[in-house]
């Protein structure tokens, strides 16, 4: 299993920055290998949304689809893959910090398949990944 925690301020209003982390069609934006996401449910975004992803991670494609098991608008967004070949959960949330917010992520993995043979280096590239993510979402959004 990997776990990997990251936490950025980001010098923006908490619910501007929950809007757009919990819409995961956003995730082609800010997150490197991420090629689409589309919601396969209609708005609201809540417990029980579902979407489906595309990316690509260290030279492999991963299709997988997801489910919202956990929600608080404004606040926390939790979600699990229900078909992947990297089945993941990923928790983001938001906690308003002055004029500003702290942006917390937890992302666990399982490795499987060709991605087992690679754990051993494989929490290091999550991390790296992770934290760059988090570091170009901060750039785009205070622009």
């Amino acid at each position: 299993m990997i776990n990997v925690e990251s936490k950025i301020f980001i010098n923006k209003g908490f619910q501007e920055v929950f809007r757009f982390i919990s819409d995961f069609e956003n995730n082609p934006i800010w997150q490197k290998g991420m090629k689409k996401a589309q919601f396969t449910t209609t708005d609201p975004i809540g417990i029980g949304s579902t979407y489906n992803q595309e990316a690509s991670f260290l030279g492999k494609k991963i299709v997988s689809s997801f489910i919202v098991t956990d929600f608080k608008e404004d606040h926390l967004i939790k979600i699990k893959s229900t078909a992947s070949s990297f089945p993941i959960q990923v928790t983001r949330s938001v906690e308003p910090v002055g004029t500003g917010t702290n942006v917390y992520a937890l992302v666990e993995g399982d490795a499987r398949h060709f991605f087992k043979l690679a754990q051993p280096i494989l929490k290091k590239v999550v991390e790296r990944s992770v934290y760059g993510d988090y570091r170009r979402l901060k750039e785009i959004l205070e622009k």
